[in-house]
């Protein structure tokens, strides 16, 4: 699965830079947010925007969220910004404040998407619960899905978001419509993965919000899979890694 992360560090880099907050600072709103969302808008065209803006445990360092998934760092000024994950010693080694960070905004957001919006296919006993972003086209998607079988079998509910590469430009958008239009929607699922060509039925879906919500998570490809501990995990594991990573073998 291709990543855009190290690009996206790249382009913040560049986009920050001291001559654009100098631009930006020199009119309009003063404050924090106001000098980062005047530079943002001047380096990106509006295409980059300012989800959220909080304090760290550092004084005077705030954290910046970005519609793109990423963490950048700023000092009270907004005259400095910087890329990266910020840690704390402890007694007992390095803990990673930004993964914390990632993984809490993951949980919360999507506990925010009604079960109805999703596909689910539940064992018999829940053992552990991942969340999935899916493409029907996508080849590793199938894969995975292929797996259920064995994912059943360890307890593992499984719980499906629409994550179309490419949003509604993508080949496989008005497929994953006739998906989730579909009386039975999981029949419907495994029938588009199985490479069927379903009857188009178009209806109003969440898969949209579902696809805005996953670059809101970083993520760039598919399958992307969230524990329920807020970790994100970029592409396919097979069924014996996932359950050793969800502490059930």
């Amino acid at each position: 699965m291709k990543s855009t992360n190290n690009l996206v560090r790249i382009i913040a880099a560049l986009l920050f830079g001291s001559l654009l907050f100098a631009q930006a600072s020199a009119q309009g709103d003063q404050s924090l947010r106001g000098k980062l969302e005047q530079a943002i808008e001047i380096a990106s065209q509006n295409t980059l925007q300012i989800v959220s803006l909080n304090q760290t445990a550092l004084p005077n360092i705030f954290e910046v969220e970005l519609n793109t998934g990423e963490i950048l760092y700023s000092d009270i000024s907004g005259d400095y910004l910087f890329a990266g994950d910020m840690y704390a010693t402890t007694p007992t080694g390095l803990m990673n404040l930004s993964a914390s960070t990632r993984q809490k905004r993951a949980l919360d957001k999507i506990a925010l998407i009604p079960e109805e919006e999703m596909i689910i296919f539940s064992p018999e006993e829940v053992k552990a619960t991942i969340t999935v972003f899916t493409d029907v086209d996508c080849t590793y998607c199938r894969a995975l899905h292929g797996d259920l079988e064995d994912l059943m079998a360890y307890g593992i509910e499984v719980r499906y978001l629409a994550y179309p590469r490419g949003g509604e430009a993508a080949a496989s958008y008005d497929k994953m419509i006739s998906v989730w239009c579909a009386d039975d929607r999981k029949e419907s699922l495994s029938l588009a993965k199985g490479g069927e060509d379903l009857p188009p039925v178009t209806c109003e879906t969440p898969i949209l919000e579902h696809y805005q919500l996953g670059n809101e998570l970083g993520i760039s490809g598919t399958p992307a899979l969230v524990f329920s501990d807020g970790r994100v995990i970029p592409g396919y594991l097979d069924s014996e890694r996932l359950a050793s990573m969800l502490s059930l073998n």
